[in-house]
């Protein structure tokens, strides 16, 4: 059963005639004010739900500007990253390369990388190091990249010493024409990387690396 009050809004809202026969009544009209429960003006009332809804748009536009920011501020490191990459003219160069810059770019406090199915001349560097099956199941598996605080023991022990601090993970798998590896980061912060985060910017870290990656690759 519906109460007095939704049948009266009920035919307002069906009535909107009813405010000009009425027109005068409605300036005598006093409701309490939602900030210091004072009586006021019904037309009062309307300003200030005008003027809180302004308050909550230009709050609104203001977070959207910020993220905006953002992300511009992100697209310029990876467009900065894309080019560096494209410098090196040896693989262990691009390694430190892509290293330094998620440290010093993206502030990344560690960072651990993996490779294998890609063939490379040469002395391999730790990087190629053998992963379990386990772990090349799971990089096939990752789409989109995972954020979060579990990473299984194996990937937590290539950060070695700082691995018992570290309390949230980002990973991203290398892809190409198959997988062929899996970058991990990894921060002291809880809330560093969070299930909940957009995973967009991490997936075309793993893209840009994947193609710097084969570069190096022999037939």
């Amino acid at each position: 059963m519906k109460s007095s009050f939704e049948e009266i809004a009920e035919y307002l809202r069906a009535n909107p005639e009813f405010f000009e026969a009425y027109a005068s009544m409605l300036a005598d009209i006093q409701v309490p004010n939602p900030h210091n429960g004072r009586a006021i003006s019904l037309s009062e009332r309307q300003i200030l739900a005008l003027r809180e809804k302004n308050q909550n748009l230009q709050d609104k536009l203001e977070e959207l500007i910020l993220f905006g920011k953002e992300n511009d501020a992100i697209a310029e490191k990876m467009h900065k990253l894309a080019v560096s990459l494209l410098t090196f003219r040896r693989l262990p160069d691009l390694l430190d390369g892509l290293a330094f810059a998620l440290s010093e770019s993206f502030s990344v406090p560690h960072s651990a990388l993996r490779i294998w199915n890609i063939g490379i001349d040469g002395p391999l560097p730790p990087e190629f190091l053998p992963v379990s099956s386990e772990v090349h199941a799971m990089a096939e598996n990752l789409l989109p990249p995972y954020c979060g605080p579990h990473v299984p023991d194996e990937i937590r022990s290539w950060f070695g010493e700082q691995a018992e601090h570290l309390r949230s993970f980002a990973m991203t798998a290398l892809r190409g024409d198959q997988t062929i590896g899996l970058l991990v980061m990894g921060s002291e912060e809880s809330q560093r990387f969070y299930p909940e985060m957009g995973t967009v910017y991490l997936a075309r870290l793993g893209e840009l690396a994947s193609a710097s990656l084969r570069r190096f690759r022999t037939a």
